[in-house]
């Protein structure tokens, strides 16, 4: 039987059950109203034969006929007329004893009536369901009383409708209450069966098991997904949250029917899910992550569904992608020295060539012992090699593009409070943003870059100076914003972004000022103890420390 009901779909299903139930209450509601209408048929026969029977009763006509020599001569007209008249099928006077002076069939007059009696001789006037010799009947007796003697009972009066009556006026009242029944049955059905049709939408024309399969299938790859995905309704209210959503976004429990700004979820990445516009492939970052944000409108027949959100974590990729560009750039700064030794090796050669063996010396010691000062005191001072070579790199790096990078004080990096890969986000971008401050058209002269690392029991200290155009005060909050930029290329302002993500996620603090003779001076403070924050500011708190120089 279950497989039987198994391929039907919902909305069939509904639809019979409803079909059952309105004919299971149709049928009980009609045999109620059957029932109720004999009881109301039969009540309303017995208050006719009771007030018929008392109206002949307390006639004068009646008690008048009684002293006469034959009663029947003048009541039996009277009855036979007022028993058409009244619709009841007999109207029997009788004396004390039971003996008709009237009755509908004239050879029973004289005889004795059949039924009880001695109530109505006591003067109590009853009713009652009694065979008598018309069948089974309604009857009321009620006896007849003399004013002129005192109102003693002188006589009775019997009124009755006989069963066979009270049947053909049912069977009439019937078809109404048939009718009646018919129509809501009708009306329950064609209701049943708009409810199974709208059901059918809503449902697909699914069955409960491929219902619940298509529940267990999407169950599981929601929590499949390696993928953040969300639902949110045409409001812009929440309607799902998968498992990787959740973790990306940090959501709390309580989250269905509340719009992102109400989770907590601000920022660039607020922006667009409150927007709803579409977007591919789009970067936001969160307070301790980078994602790959996918935007789309669900539409189906033209109507608005709300709207798919997928979110891809890009924070380990972005940083793979920081060190990559690290090392390839220190690889490009190896292809550019190995050219640069190409040339003075010519020069040393021709020098000799020359017989001017002093200056050829002079010329391939001089400039060998001020790189190689710089990198025994990097690889000194910086335990972390790919920091060192990182610096060492974006010198060589800027070299080639005519910026001259002065690395400052480094005093004994020894042990990072962050990791290494944040360490390379966090410098490697600082440096960056500063070279191209100072290489565009914009750029003033000299070309000139300063760093200085300094590492303490409290924290790690970035200095990164230019002599580019500097920030304005104004712009000094929006430059840690994901996406501004004052470049003209799509798809830049993501490195300071990226600082400030990373200065959040550690409890630092990022400061920017002017340096003496123009430029910008970022500061960057980053605590050993995490759970203490730094007594600097946040990154949100940008503010303008003492005049850096250079």
């Amino acid at each position: 039987m279950r497989r039987v009901r198994s391929r039907f779909s919902i909305a069939t299903q509904v639809l019979l059950m409803q079909c059952v139930l309105v004919l299971l209450l149709t049928g009980a509601g009609s045999v109620a109203a059957v029932l109720q209408a004999r009881a109301t048929e039969h009540d309303g026969a017995r208050r006719q034969v009771l007030s018929t029977a008392e109206a002949v009763a307390g006639a004068p006509s009646t008690v008048a006929a009684l002293h006469t020599a034959d009663p029947t001569v003048p009541l039996l007209p009277v009855t036979t007329a007022l028993e058409k008249q009244a619709g009841v099928d007999f109207v029997v006077v009788m004396t004390t004893a039971g003996i008709r002076f009237t009755h509908p069939n004239p050879t029973l007059i004289g005889k004795t009536f059949v039924g009880h009696i001695a109530p109505a001789v006591a003067g109590k006037a009853f009713t009652e369901n009694y065979r008598g010799s018309l069948g089974p009947s309604v009857r009321s007796v009620v006896p007849i009383r003399d004013p002129q003697a005192g109102n003693r009972v002188i006589g009775l009066v019997s009124v009755g409708i006989t069963q066979h009556r009270l049947s053909a006026l049912f069977a009439r009242q019937l078809p109404m209450v048939v009718g009646i029944s018919a129509a809501a049955l009708a009306l329950a059905v064609l209701g049943a069966y708009a409810v199974g049709r709208r059901v059918r939408r809503q449902t697909r024309g699914l069955g409960p098991v491929a219902l619940a399969e298509l529940y267990e299938h999407h169950d599981a790859v929601m929590h499949a997904m390696r993928e953040g995905l969300l639902l949110l309704d045409p409001a812009g209210k929440l309607i799902l949250a998968n498992d990787e959503a959740v973790r990306l976004l940090d959501l709390p429990a309580a989250r269905a029917g509340r719009t992102p700004a109400e989770l907590g979820v601000d920022g660039s990445l607020g922006a667009v899910l409150a927007g709803g516009a579409d977007e591919t492939d789009g970067i936001h970052l969160t307070d301790n992550r980078v994602l790959t944000v996918n935007q789309s409108t669900a539409r189906r027949a033209g109507r608005d569904l709300g709207t798919v959100v997928t979110l891809r974590d890009r924070t380990e990729l972005q940083a793979l992608t920081d060190e990559l560009a690290s090392v390839r750039g220190f690889a490009e700064a190896l292809r550019a020295s190995n050219h640069e030794a190409a040339n003075r090796l010519h020069t040393v050669v021709t020098l000799i060539e020359l017989d001017r063996a002093s200056e050829a010396v002079r010329f391939a010691t001089g400039e060998l012992a001020a790189q190689q000062q710089l990198v025994d005191r990097l690889l000194t001072e910086v335990e972390e090699p790919v920091l060192a070579a990182l610096v060492l790199g974006k010198v060589a790096q800027a070299r080639e593009r005519g910026i001259e990078l002065g690395v400052g004080e480094v005093t004994a990096v020894r042990e990072l409070p962050l990791p290494v890969t944040d360490a390379v986000t966090l410098v490697g971008n600082l440096i960056d943003n500063a070279v191209e401050a100072v290489a565009g058209p914009e750029g003033r002269t000299p070309k000139r870059v300063w760093i200085e690392l300094s590492d303490d029991a409290s924290g790690l200290t970035v200095r990164v100076a230019d002599t580019g155009p500097g920030i304005p005060p104004e712009l000094r909050e929006e430059v840690f914003v994901r996406g501004f930029t004052t470049k003209a290329e799509a798809g830049r302002g993501l490195g300071l972004a990226l600082v400030a993500q990373i200065v959040n996620r550690h409890h630092g603090s990022v400061t920017v000022s002017e340096a003496d003779g123009g430029g910008a001076v970022l500061d960057v403070r980053i605590p050993r103890d995490a759970r203490i924050p730094s007594d600097v500011g946040t990154p949100s708190d940008v503010r303008t420390p003492r005049q850096a120089g250079q």
